[in-house]
């Protein structure tokens, strides 16, 4: 092949390429002038998650079809074409992949997961995120599948493999029966939901929340900003506390250990007085009780609740200082002691 059919191909394949660039800059341009009329925020996402697979696709798409106006001969096409077909599938699998996180961050615009009672959002969130994982992996698994099989000598492979796939089939089933039982209970957990993304936990225990759930373990993100890193059959084979599993409100108590002499109406005022005074309180229960007498102390259970079970928490803290404040002013003689009482002969 002279000179010349090199320039000639040489040119055609830079007029593709810069086609290609022009067509992505035009279309990004059409995108950002519909963005006036919709949703900001969908076609931002759109241009953020679909500009690079586009800005490689269409170039490549353009310099396809400017091969039919090349002078190459029959093994170079083929193997252009080969090329071409496999890099097409890869952006198409990749482009996919965009388009499903594109639906994500449109869930996480339309479902606000900060606010209080998230538990529909919540629900929702942790289906999505197991079956965009799980489909993610479908896609790359069969992406790669498709660029094996494309080659001539992988068929063959295959082909060979064949004849031992009764003994192959046993042998990987065996192999595989542990990430099996994950897959199976990471379908569990994402319909049934015992766990859901952002719930609140007691487990081997440790309080936290739920960060992140994969297709073969869970991540708790623990009070104290310790990660928790549990296997996906842990909360299908054994017991844990959910906290937040019908709802976030909860009830709290706080636990006083006083005097026989303690009056429990004072009690009961002040810790209606501060309930009141406390945004924390939701309003819904306010008791006290006597529920156990020891020898030295009677022993009186605050029953409080809150919205979600740090506001619980934080409540409980503020309940238990400030109603042991009043105790201690009002009535010191009431807070525990030890009696001796002594017999002159």
């Amino acid at each position: 092949m002279d000179l010349s059919v090199y320039s000639h191909n040489l040119l055609i394949a830079i007029a593709a390429i810069c086609l290609g660039m022009l067509l992505s800059f035009i279309l990004r341009k059409i995108f950002m002038f519909f963005s006036r009329f919709w949703l900001t925020f969908i076609i931002s996402t759109i241009i953020k998650n679909l500009q690079g697979p586009v800005n490689f696709l269409l170039p490549l798409l353009c310099l396809n079809v400017a091969l039919s106006f090349m002078t190459i001969s029959a093994d170079h096409r083929l193997t252009f074409d080969k090329t071409f077909e496999i890099l097409f599938t890869v952006l198409v699998a990749l482009t996919l992949i965009r388009v499903i996180k594109i639906m994500e961050d449109y869930f996480y615009h339309k479902y606000d997961l900060k606010k209080a009672d998230n538990l529909k959002e919540r629900k929702i969130k942790t289906q999505l995120q197991f079956v965009r994982k799980l489909t993610v992996s479908l896609i790359i698994l069969i992406t790669v599948a498709i660029v094996l099989l494309s080659f001539e000598s992988m068929r063959k492979i295959g082909a060979g493999l064949l004849t031992g796939v009764g003994i192959g089939g046993i042998i990987i089933g065996f192999a595989a029966q542990k990430s099996l039982g994950n897959l199976l209970a990471g379908f569990q957990i994402a319909f049934t939901q015992p766990i859901r993304i952002d719930d609140v936990v007691i487990v081997e225990g440790e309080w936290g929340r739920i960060e992140e759930i994969t297709l073969t373990y869970v991540v708790v993100n623990i009070w104290d900003e310790r990660r928790l890193i549990l296997p996906i059959t842990y909360f299908v084979e054994k017991p844990f506390q959910n906290w937040t599993r019908v709802s976030a409100q909860l009830l709290g108590t706080v636990f006083l250990y006083l005097d026989y002499s303690v009056p429990i109406e004072p009690l009961r005022d002040e810790l209606s007085r501060i309930l009141h005074s406390n945004a924390l309180w939701d309003g819904r229960v306010n008791v006290v009780q006597i529920t156990d007498n020891k020898p030295d102390t009677i022993e009186i259970r605050l029953l409080i609740s809150a919205g979600t079970s740090s506001d619980a928490f934080d409540l409980r803290c503020e309940i238990r200082e400030q109603m042991l404040a009043f105790v201690r002013e009002n009535y010191p003689q009431s807070l525990p002691r030890t009696r001796i009482e002594y017999y002159k002969d």
